[in-house]
């Protein structure tokens, strides 16, 4: 059994392979600038990677519906002792992972198949649906956004894929000074004693963008294409609205989305939610940087 110990938003995460003859760490690139030499008293969650592992019997899960991810389906069935088991592939339809888990995702199984290329995408998939669910009672949220940082605060865009978030933060990166890019497609958010924090995380889309670094919240932005450049800060159910897309949830588990919409609503509390209604120019960096960085030193 070969075991990798990895901190991801200051969480200890283990994946262990019970077989290293197509599996192993070289599935695992994305992950090495998080990972840690040292065993976790207290595991965010484990995951065990084994080709042996078998779908569970019909009889023990229900389907619960196929999932079309865009870049492929992703089946998802409740068993009899709460836990689940997804059946991940790609955008050719192949089937790249089944997993299995625990129903507070604590504890996981999975087992790969195909080429490098097709096990590195399920495991992938895999870590980062199993990070979302695992983190709902703890106060965590995966985001579907691109993360810039700027004077030690995390900058988060938030939109419909293909709506300018990358350019965005190009934007930030390229005309406001002191910025650097933390994660361009997953970032995580936690509620740390009341206070909200942003991760980089090993999942950043077409940019390879892992970096293990953190920031303080300083807002998280919905973009809104526009004839003009302005910002507005939503009224509180409107911000709600405007985040509750972009966190990976599960709404047919009670228990799981509660606990993620609380946490959203936490982070609404905090009142740096934000609308850019926008040109994708360098005028709209400009504006919303001096909206959304007010504050910082305080």
């Amino acid at each position: 059994m070969e075991t990798n110990n990895f901190n991801i938003a200051d969480l200890d995460v283990q994946i262990a392979f019970r077989d290293t003859a197509v599996n192993g760490k070289q599935l695992l690139h994305s992950l090495e600038p998080f990972r840690t030499g040292r065993p976790s008293e207290e595991l965010f969650f484990r995951l065990t990677v084994d080709d042996t592992l078998r779908p569970i019997p019909k009889e023990r899960r229900k389907r619960i519906r196929t999932f079309d991810t865009g870049n492929g389906d992703t089946i998802v069935d409740r068993v009899d002792d709460g836990g689940y088991q997804y059946i991940i592939k790609d955008i050719n339809g192949a089937g790249c992972c089944l997993l299995q888990c625990n129903k507070d995702f604590t504890d996981c199984r999975c087992a790969l198949n195909g080429s490098t290329n097709m096990r590195i995408f399920g495991l992938n998939n895999a870590l980062m649906l199993i990070f979302a669910f695992a983190g709902a009672h703890r106060n965590v949220l995966l985001i579907h956004a691109s993360l810039v940082r700027h004077n030690g605060y995390g900058y988060a865009f938030i939109a419909k894929s293909g709506t300018g978030k990358s350019t965005q933060v190009s934007m930030w990166l390229r005309y406001v000074p002191g910025c650097d890019l933390m994660n361009d497609d997953n970032p995580i958010v936690r509620i740390i004693e009341g206070k909200a924090w942003i991760y980089g995380s090993p999942w950043s889309g077409k940019t390879p963008c892992y970096r293990n670094v953190k920031a303080r919240l300083g807002a998280l932005t919905r973009i809104d294409r526009a004839a003009a450049n302005s910002v507005e800060k939503p009224d509180p159910i409107s911000a709600f609205a405007s985040l509750l897309p972009s966190c990976s949830s599960m709404k047919w588990d009670p228990a799981i989305y509660n606990a993620i919409c609380d946490t959203i609503t936490k982070v609404v509390e905090t009142g740096r939610i934000f609308t850019l209604h926008c040109l994708p120019d360098r005028e709209a960096a400009e504006v919303c940087c001096k909206a959304v960085t007010e504050g910082e030193n305080s």
